[in-house]
């Protein structure tokens, strides 16, 4: 059950999101001064989920370092845009470059996984096919 914590995670981020602007009648749209704060956010939550999908694939997952994990990547990355916000360098760039490229990378490994696992099952029932006919 705990590899599926990440994608329940962000589901019911999703859904608390959406009741939070239902209920509360939050405006959806925000000023450009969160941007940064905003794709930072995402990004660190979207490579955590990625990273946590991953690591339970590889039979590797823990709980306490996925929910660590999220925080500490959030906060570093919200850490770096508070900063590069007040010395006045788009320092949320490079954040931006760091969580991106691990977003790929685990993507790419989830999707490697799977296509391997269904190239192995196809491979397998073409051979309990052709095992069945040379009987």
């Amino acid at each position: 059950m705990s590899g599926w914590l990440p994608v329940v995670g962000a589901l019911s981020g999703f859904i608390v999101g959406m009741v939070m602007f239902g209920l509360f009648k939050l405006p959806p749209d925000l000023t450009s001064s969160y941007a940064p704060y905003l794709s930072l956010a995402t990004l660190a939550g979207l490579d955590t989920v990625l990273g946590g999908v991953r690591s339970g694939i590889e039979g590797r997952f823990q709980d306490d370092i996925f929910v660590s994990g999220f925080v500490l990547n959030t906060l570093l990355a919200a850490a770096l845009a508070f900063l590069g916000d007040k010395i006045g360098v788009d320092l949320f760039l490079a954040a931006v470059v760091a969580l991106g490229s691990r977003v790929f990378l685990n993507l790419s490994l989830i999707r490697r996984y799977y296509l391997t696992k269904a190239a192995l099952n196809r491979r397998k029932e073409n051979e309990n096919v052709a095992s069945t006919t040379n009987l």
